[in-house]
């Protein structure tokens, strides 16, 4: 029996995966995202931490509930 090792963990997605992670189309992150991310740029590749989301997630669901209140 072949068992395959885990894949290695994901530190940093391409803007498609990013778009994906958050349940917006590409055209949506791009449009209405992108400038409030961090992007990492090497050559034409373009990422964004995984951390760097999770902390546009948080400081956006917290202005959300400022908002309202």
């Amino acid at each position: 029996m072949s068992t395959k090792p885990d894949p290695p963990l994901r530190l940093a997605l391409s803007p498609d995966e990013a778009a994906a992670a958050i349940g917006v189309s590409r055209d949506f992150l791009d449009e209405h995202l992108a400038d409030e991310i961090r992007w990492v740029r090497r050559g034409r590749r373009k990422f964004v931490a995984v951390r760097e989301l999770d902390r546009w997630l948080e400081e956006s669901a917290a202005r959300t509930v400022e908002r309202v209140a």
